[in-house]
């Protein structure tokens, strides 16, 4: 029981998963901070300026609008990133097909081939 355990561990899958969160949570936090510093005063100040641009106060509720558009660029910014730097490159070495590709299944190989066949009888005199 516990041998099957330690390989599960050892295997590669556990350690690559912990450091690919340990990075992400990092990057994560690095955009984080990027767009909390410079994006939200650029979105507060198109939502109405100053330090509570994009805030509205409705019977002494707050909406902030500034921080959600602000959390949205920054899903947008990491979503892009790990896509293009993480997801684009392993599926070129991997050589999986690209997300709009479907796989070709055995049954479309086969008619694939049955076509070639009856195309190349057909041409024979």
């Amino acid at each position: 029981m516990f041998k099957g355990f330690r390989d599960f561990l050892l295997r590669g899958n556990v350690v690559d998963l912990a450091i690919a969160v340990v990075v992400g949570t990092a990057f994560t936090q690095v955009v984080s901070a990027i767009t909390r510093a410079l994006v939200l005063p650029l979105v507060n100040l198109f939502l109405g300026g100053g330090v509570h641009g994009g805030q509205v106060t409705v019977r002494g509720q707050v909406f902030d609008f500034g921080a959600v558009v602000n959390a949205i660029i920054t899903f947008v910014v990491i979503a892009a990133v790990v896509y293009f730097a993480i997801v684009v490159p392993m599926r070129k070495l991997t050589g999986k097909p690209e997300a709009g590709k479907p796989p070709e299944t055995e049954t479309s190989l086969l008619a694939q081939i049955r076509d070639l066949l009856e195309h190349q009888q057909a041409a024979q005199p």
